[in-house]
């Protein structure tokens, strides 16, 4: 099969390029700026957006697999970052999409995110693919439309994969932040974290895409690895990969909640104190299983 990847410079994009190229697929990663990859057909092209011209990348090919996307940032600095979103990964994914049809491809599977369900569930209530959508920023928002956008295209078969935190190596926010204090041993106050946080390695996100564009599998998927981990339990698998030691104090987590909400941290502390958990029943139901363990994949992102 000859499949297209965009985001192949990313940090998805550039490991799903290697996934599929080792199970023999031709390749297509067009870039931004011109490059050299062996075995894969590197075009140039311009920014993601709705008036680039996919077209001659697109020629010859039998599916698409979507990567690239303005990322997700914390401190946004744009006027209007509702609006770039929706210009990047909502418009320019349309547009990737619409002229994929217009080449007569069937196949298409679009990186979302499960920022399209909402931010935190309870540890015992798993976001599910059919739940209704709750966006609660510009970047799972305008993922959201451009999942609408797409279901209306007209696919035979379209693809629709929302991971959660995705770790690996080269992984950045919290996870890099959690990794560096590790390494400079700096005490930590999430020793009594009771949450639990459902994460996909990069390895088995790259492999559940290939997955679905080789099975066929069409509909809206939810993908974790096998652990659900507590942050507590997150910060000591990241300790024994890197043979560190982390210091955590026994801190109240309901303290930490206060303190981040006077600081105006409020959706850090979410993000680290609280619970995001996923089912992913469907996809394994399908016969798709994780490559590796989470300890594993933490393994490979503090090797990198």
């Amino acid at each position: 099969m000859k499949v297209l990847v965009t985001g192949g410079s990313g940090f998805v994009g550039h490991r799903v390029v290697e996934e599929l190229v080792g199970r023999g697929h031709q390749v297509v990663a067009p870039m931004r700026a011109p490059a050299f990859w062996p075995d894969v057909e590197v075009p140039f092209i311009g920014d993601l957006g709705p008036d680039t011209d996919w077209s001659a990348a697109l020629a010859g090919c039998d599916g698409v697999i979507h990567c690239a996307a303005r990322a997700h940032v914390l401190d946004d600095r744009s006027a209007d970052p509702l609006a770039e979103f929706r210009r990047v990964n909502r418009d320019g994914t349309l547009r990737l999409a619409q002229q994929a049809r217009d080449a007569g491809i069937d196949r298409f599977v679009f990186v979302s995110t499960i920022k399209v369900n909402g931010e935190m569930t309870a540890k015992d209530r798993p976001f599910t693919a059919d739940d209704i959508p709750n966006p609660q920023d510009a970047y799972g928002i305008a993922k959201a439309e451009a999942e609408l956008g797409l279901r209306d295209m007209g696919f035979l078969v379209l693809s629709i994969l929302r991971p959660p935190l995705v770790h690996g190596p080269g992984a950045k926010g919290n996870l890099a932040l959690l990794k560096k204090a590790i390494h400079l041993g700096l005490p930590m106050p999430l020793g009594c974290v009771d949450n639990r946080r459902s994460m996909v390695g990069l390895h088995n996100l790259a492999d559940a895409l290939a997955f679905v564009l080789e099975r066929g599998a069409a509909g809206t998927y939810l993908v974790r690895d096998d652990d659900d981990l507590s942050t507590t339990q997150l910060i000591r698998a990241l300790a024994r990969a890197m043979g560190k030691w982390a210091p955590l104090l026994p801190a109240p987590p309901a303290l930490l909640s206060l303190v981040a909400r006077l600081l105006g941290r409020k959706a850090v502390a979410e993000r680290v104190l609280g619970s995001l958990v996923v089912d992913d029943s469907p996809l394994r139901a399908l016969g798709w299983v994780p490559v590796l363990s989470t300890e594993a994949g933490l393994a490979h992102m503090v090797r990198e």
